[in-house]
């Protein structure tokens, strides 16, 4: 596997103190940075990041559970499969711009672990600029456009594409305020603060399920607007948290903020280094995408694809997000701390930071595993779903998830180690032959064959996960991210 280069110059030093009094006094007191990431005990460390973002995701993904379980009911399955094949789409199309913030979490974490506030202030500012210049100027009049094509490209049956297609145009129009939320959540997370994003993500998740109601069912005068209502009900939830968040960045208070001595334009240096670290990233979760986009044309041409579809939308994107919100978690927080010790000159401690996270990580999927092999039913019904072949295929599914989820979670805390500590690439190679190889292939081969069914599909995913943590471990024990140093100019 090739190695990473993506080496400048040394670990950065603290700067001498550069801002001037009147702009201090300016802005609200900076939060402290919380040092015991690297001088206190590990799995402290780690967990004091984990959790708040483990509930960040949840609720934050049960923006997604609410949307199918209204939907669901209010409109049907093919609502189910719409929304699902939208989102996958979705996902792919903004996953280029937040690569950006991977960019920034590796910058701010290394930053804040050597001390040099002000830089990390840089970053995270220059961040904001990019990921919004492209959410607006670019992906979203992009993927307005390319939508009904994307669909087709999936064989979304024209019931599902006319669930589908206004509600994957409503979400690239209204992305940003998601985009900026993920943003900060990273940045805050990479300074040790991962309680904010927590307390954020209750706000917009309670404003998401109040808009919902409204708006998926109606209300009153408020006619039902279904799928289209589902996504109204985030867009409004994430540009109003948004909208607070900037404010908040520019008055200060956090442990990071917006530098307000630096100016305001685009520093192309920064600009460069969050791509040069992010892109990867970012081709890696194209790739992922891409291969999960592969996967629903492979169920597309499935005998009831619809039903097949509805259940890989519950069953993979909406359950057992339940095993990677928390390996997701996971990963920012091993990257977090990671790169923090890495920037502290203490690689000993990153090194360790990974284990203790995937100790965690393969305790929670274990017991999830456990939910998803014996009453698989009972959870699908919590969506609505109650079509006999749907409920079939469902079962089947979740019950291979249920061993799937303890190599993913393993998958994901190591590529947190990998990529917080600067390595972007590996994760990127390993991704292209655990997701989108080694699945597509065996699915490939069994289409050829004739012997294409919904168990084929689904132990391919298991074959991608195997893979992908069998890589990600081996790739990490090789330490070649000891090597991997970054810098900025300093400031003028």
């Amino acid at each position: 596997m090739p190695t990473d280069a993506s080496t400048d110059a040394a670990v950065p030093t603290p700067p001498a103190p550069s801002t001037p009094p009147t702009a201090e006094r300016a802005a609200a007191p900076r939060r402290p940075i919380d040092r015991s990431i690297v001088d206190g005990p590990l799995g402290p460390a780690v967990w004091k990041l984990a959790w708040p973002s483990v509930v960040t995701n949840v609720l934050g993904g049960l923006q997604g559970i609410i949307d199918h379980a209204m939907v669901g009911r209010f409109v049907g399955y093919t609502a189910n499969a719409g929304v699902g094949v939208a989102t996958q789409l979705w996902i792919v199309v903004i996953v280029f711009v937040m690569s950006v913030f991977t960019g920034m979490s590796v910058l701010v974490a290394r930053f804040i672990g050597a001390g040099d506030t002000d830089q990390a202030d840089r970053v995270v500012y220059q961040a904001f600029l990019t990921a919004t210049a492209m959410s607006l100027g670019v992906l979203a009049p992009i993927g307005w456009v390319a939508a009904p094509y994307l669909l087709d490209f999936v064989n979304a049956t024209p019931a599902v594409q006319a669930q589908a297609l206004p509600y994957f145009r409503a979400m690239m129009a209204g992305s940003t305020g998601m985009l900026i939320f993920y943003m900060l959540g990273g940045a805050l997370r990479s300074a040790g603060d991962a309680r904010t994003p927590m307390v954020l993500g209750i706000v917009m998740t309670a404003l998401n399920v109040a808009l919902n109601i409204v708006l998926i069912g109606g209300i009153g005068p408020i006619p039902a607007l279904g799928t289209l209502g589902a996504a109204f009900g985030t867009i409004i939830a994430t540009t109003l948290v948004a909208g607070y968040a900037v404010w908040k960045l520019w008055r200060g208070g956090w442990a990071v903020h917006f530098p307000r001595h630096h100016g305001f334009a685009p520093d192309w240096e920064i600009i460069r280094s969050l791509f040069r670290f992010g892109l990867p990233a970012g081709f890696q979760g194209i790739a992922m995408n891409i291969g999960g986009v592969l996967l629903l044309r492979f169920i597309g041409s499935l005998q009831q694809s619809a039903a097949a579809q509805a259940a890989y939308t519950v069953s993979y994107t909406e359950l057992f997000a339940l095993v990677t919100w928390t390996g997701s978690a996971l990963m920012g927080a091993t990257a977090a701390v990671a790169g923090q010790n890495l920037g502290a000159q203490r690689p000993e401690r990153a090194d360790r930071a990974v284990y203790t996270a995937a100790r965690y990580g393969v305790s929670v999927a274990a017991a999830l595993g456990l939910l998803y092999f014996f009453i698989p039913g009972t959870l699908l019904g919590l969506f609505g779903l109650r079509d006999a072949d749907v409920v079939a295929v469902g079962t089947q599914l979740l019950r291979v998830l249920a061993l799937s989820g303890l190599f993913i979670t393993v998958a994901l805390t190591f590529t947190g180690g990998l990529q917080g500590t600067g390595d972007t690439k590996s994760p990127f190679y390993i991704s292209i032959i655990s997701q989108m190889v080694v699945p597509l292939t065996i699915c490939f081969v069994l289409q050829q064959a004739g012997l294409l069914y919904p168990i084929g599909i689904w132990l391919a995913i298991l074959a991608g996960h195997v893979t992908r943590a069998a890589l990600s471990v081996w790739r990490f024990r090789q330490g070649k991210w000891r090597e991997i140093e970054v810098s900025l100019a300093p400031a003028t």
